[in-house]
């Protein structure tokens, strides 16, 4: 079952507007979003690394 923030249209916002206003925001919500830690504790190692690399992620190691 896939989770919800693989789906996110703010995150989709994000993937393609990094530095738009709802994109900077989604980035500054996932530091304490209790969906995006379970989301992202869920994920093999592999793919938390992209993640990590990709939205500069450094929480939940």
């Amino acid at each position: 079952m896939a989770h919800a923030c693989e789906n996110c249209k703010f995150r989709a916002h994000y993937d393609a507007k990094p530095t738009s206003m709802l994109g900077r925001f989604w980035r500054w919500h996932i530091n304490f979003c209790p969906g995006w830690k379970a989301y992202f504790t869920s994920l093999p190692e592999e793919r938390k690394e992209e993640l990590r690399k990709k939205y500069q992620f450094t929480k939940y190691k």
